[in-house]
């Protein structure tokens, strides 16, 4: 009860530290009359005094060419029963969804009403490298009070996010993301769903007090049933990494899994009329791989990080897994009237509340049953789709190659996560010169951990897994998932100068080290890193 006490007395100073008279619209008529902070309080009382919290809107879509996104704080409600203080972009979970078209310039108004520094990172999307939204290594973070823009032209379609990348380990799990879709100039669907999957902790306070001094093991995906701790000592000048990879962080804390910030009965059904092409986006902020499954239809794999399949074959009963960063687009035709469920499986308890349902206008049938327990087969990119000859293959000459061992390792009480055998900043960048052609071996040797492996700026094609070429689609990704020993070769192009981020998007990993760099030669940032803007690029 004592903690609890401290953690209200905690939050009602920062919000009172947060508070300016630069309030937006939103936050008019909240009431802090009734905190004073120069009048002692007895324990028992604490709750009486709490601040009349800003409750958290439904998630808007904008349209056009200019946009402005606010970060601020805001009471979120996961389900009837649980709400947690969030951080979030325009006062949503998620943020409001920015919809474009492509090959149209775009702007974008980030203003910071936080408290703390905050970034915008355009995951998937190839901007330039000073748009990137990397504390210390593109721009400062932006601090509190003040608004920064980016601008850049997407100019490939498909299924990207936006979400902060200062201190990200700690403040993408309070909800600062969002949705970034990037429209064809020809739309071949009637409905289009996004699904946004994310984990949340029910209480945070004193899940964190119970993990100091404990050692925990990773879990790779959501129906594992294991916990981590991680830490890192390094440090890279002028950047202060985050400290939740400090105290550890228990993966069955997180108790409560969303689709689009909402958990259980709370989330809203996909509604869908007999006939129509639906294209749902499934997009993973959180740290967990998910497997979600879609009832009563066949479908197919149209995209997947936002690039497109060839000849996609429709499947059936197939579980999708979506490992932290991915996106999977599926499209299926409506064809079959009443309520059918699409929902994760898996034997953790928040895996109940990541469903939700396709329901057709007009039809009542309700007969669909949840079957989240049983094991399915897991769909696979490897042979899948039309063949086709890709950018890359296995046998072309390459003008760097580049071997990437991914590890874990014990740094002192705790863990940490390796490239090469090193931590980040001290990795070993791959340095290219632009027009390279670049092959990248990654191998996980890890025992327990998943790695999901994200590159900024550049989309690269999968030739191989395990030893075996891909047999089907060419496949481009930004992110790839790499369970323990498992191998890809990938290649890319060097096409967009700058220094790029190629990390694990567990982001606990990567704060305990697992960051590399691709840098080109030559390439000189535009900003000069600020000593005092706390830049925490992970």
């Amino acid at each position: 009860m004592k903690l609890k006490l401290l953690a209200l007395v905690f939050f009602s100073m920062l919000v009172l530290a947060g508070c300016s008279s630069q309030q937006t619209e939103d936050m008019a008529g909240m009431d802090h009359s009734n905190m004073d902070m120069e009048e002692e309080k007895q324990e028992n009382s604490v709750g009486e005094q709490m601040v009349k919290e800003v409750q958290t809107a439904s998630t808007r879509t904008l349209t056009g060419n200019e946009f402005n996104i606010v970060a601020k704080e805001g009471n979120h409600q996961l389900n009837k029963e649980t709400s947690v203080n969030a951080l979030t972009f325009n006062g949503s979970v998620p943020g409001s969804q920015i919809r474009v078209k492509q090959g149209e310039k775009v702007k974008i108004n980030l203003k910071n009403e936080l408290s703390e520094p905050v970034s915008i990172h355009w995951h998937g999307i190839k901007v330039p490298n000073d748009m990137d939204g990397i504390p210390g290594v593109t721009q400062n973070a932006v601090q509190p009070g003040e608004s920064f823009t980016y601008e850049f032209t997407p100019e490939d379609p498909g299924t990207y996010m936006y979400h902060t990348h200062q201190n990200a380990v700690e403040q993408m799990d309070k909800g600062l993301y969002g949705s970034f879709v990037v429209e064809p100039k020809e739309k071949a669907y009637d409905r289009d769903y996004t699904l946004m999957l994310d984990e949340w902790m029910s209480n945070p306070a004193e899940s964190n007090s119970d993990m100091e001094g404990m050692d925990h093991s990773n879990m790779g995906s959501e129906d594992d049933n294991e916990t981590e701790n991680h830490s890192n000592d390094s440090s890279m000048s002028g950047m202060d990494h985050g400290s939740m990879s400090e105290m550890g962080h228990d993966m069955n804390a997180y108790d409560i899994f969303t689709i689009n910030g909402k958990s259980g009965d709370s989330i809203d059904p996909l509604i869908v009329k007999e006939g129509e092409k639906i294209r749902i986006r499934l997009v993973n902020v959180g740290f967990m791989s998910h497997k979600i499954h879609l009832h009563g239809h066949k479908f197919k794999v149209a995209a997947i990080d936002g690039q497109e399949l060839n000849k996609p074959q429709e499947i059936q009963d197939q579980v999708i897994s979506i490992a932290p960063g991915e996106r999977y687009d599926i499209e299926f035709t409506a064809d079959n009237p009443g309520e059918w469920f699409i929902e994760c499986h898996g034997d953790m308890e928040g895996t109940k509340g990541m469903k939700t349902k396709i329901q057709y206008e007009n039809s009542n049938n309700s007969t669909d049953k949840s079957n989240q327990s049983e094991h399915l087969p897991e769909f696979t990119f490897i042979n899948y789709g039309g063949l086709d000859k890709g950018q890359f293959s296995l046998g072309q000459n390459y003008d760097v190659e580049y071997t990437m061992d991914l590890n874990t390792a014990m740094n002192g009480n705790g863990m940490a996560f390796t490239i090469n055998g090193k931590t980040f900043p001290d990795t070993d960048s791959i340095k290219v010169k632009e027009g390279d052609l670049v092959k990248v071996t990654l191998t996980n040797n890890s025992m327990m951990d998943d790695h999901p492996m994200h590159l900024h700026g550049h989309f690269f094609q999968v030739l191989s897994k395990n030893g075996k070429p891909l047999e089907g689609s060419p496949i481009m990704k930004d992110t790839i998932n790499l369970k323990p020993g498992d191998e890809y070769v990938v290649a890319f192009k060097a096409d967009n100068p700058g220094n790029w981020l190629f990390h694990c998007h567990d982001l606990h990993h990567a704060t305990a080290g697992m960051v590399n760099m691709v840098q080109y030669d030559g390439y000189k940032a535009t900003f000069t890193p600020d000593p005092d803007a706390n830049n925490k690029p992970e």
